[in-house]
């Protein structure tokens, strides 16, 4: 797990001031690992450090510290200090976090003292060093006050098409997953769920086609409209704008049409084959949360990259 830096600044800005609690060590059984962590601000939180007694003492311990602002690292036995079968501790980490607070966070490592007045020490110097000689990310460490963990990479664009019962269902699955920012489009307000996902960022477009030129080159996409000609004109589009990789709701004899219309326009096999359809297991079904949980099984198995046809073709 990592500091994740879009979401607590996302946060940020929404709330104005945010509690970010973290599990630095773990001892025994827990009910999460090192570095799981939680978004708390007055009226709502995001993320979870595993639920039960544990997270809503620790919920309404951020809630204090959110008034005078600071650190707080807390020594919790789950047994006798909370009832918790799991029986194992904890050790977190609540720190608060107000606009300007995120200007000087590093982009691999984040060390910082926490409790004390220690100067940092061997252990954490030594990681920070093998991180940026690129010896990989950091191990979650709390030593003599000093609390280091790796800093998440910026999230990789997603950008889904559509927001009907399919496109509802893949939002909210995959909204939650770590390293992923997602971009949901339709052609009206209406058409989107009230209460959106934390962190989903919906375009309205009479036109979904006309926003392709506004997605990351490096973004990856799920085309799933109410209408088979804007499948085909995002499909169009697309392959004229480039992608880190596209998925495509439709039976076979739907990408069958696609195929031969998208090469009579000019595109060319190998490019066209870029683009995976139908998405999803088929070994799932079709319902909307089965195909979500399909492509999200190829996400946590592969990372984003998942959105590769061998992993989503049906």
């Amino acid at each position: 797990m990592s500091l994740d830096r879009d979401a607590l600044a996302q946060a940020v800005r929404a709330r104005g001031r945010v509690a970010r609690v973290a599990v630095a060590e773990t001892r025994g059984s827990t009910p999460r690992e090192a570095g799981a962590s939680m978004l708390v601000w007055a009226d709502g939180q995001q993320g979870t450090i595993g639920g039960g007694t544990l997270e809503y003492e620790a919920s309404a311990d951020a809630r204090r510290l959110l008034a005078s602002g600071g650190t707080r690292v807390a020594r919790i036995a789950l047994g006798p200090g909370l009832g918790q079968c799991c029986g194992g501790a904890v050790l977190l980490v609540t720190e608060t976090f107000v606009p300007g607070d995120l200007a000087g966070l590093p982009g691999d490592a984040h060390a910082r003292r926490v409790e004390g007045h220690a100067a940092m020490p061997l252990s954490i110097r030594r990681a920070l060093t093998e991180t940026r000689s690129g010896l990989g990310p950091p191990p979650v460490l709390l030593r003599e006050g000093w609390f280091l963990e790796p800093v998440a990479p910026p999230a990789r664009p997603l950008w889904i098409w559509g927001a009907g019962h399919v496109g509802r269902a893949l939002t909210a699955v995959l909204a939650p997953l770590p390293g992923i920012g997602i971009t949901w489009i339709d052609t009206a307000a209406q058409r989107f769920p009230s209460d959106l996902p934390e962190g989903v960022l919906p375009r309205i477009a009479p036109d979904p086609a006309a926003l392709v030129p506004q997605a990351p080159a490096n973004a990856h996409h799920l085309v799933l409209t109410h209408s088979h000609a804007l499948d085909f004109a995002l499909c169009h589009a697309l392959l004229g704008h480039g992608f880190a990789s596209a998925g495509l709701i439709g039976s076979d004899s739907k990408w069958a049409r696609f195929r031969t219309r998208l090469g009579q326009l000019g595109h060319s096999p190998a490019e066209i084959a870029r683009i995976c359809c139908p998405i999803g297991q088929k070994s799932l079904g079709k319902h909307p949360q089965a195909i979500a949980i399909g492509v999200a099984a190829a996400l946590l198995s592969e990372g984003v990259e998942g959105i590769a046809a061998r992993d989503i073709a049906g």
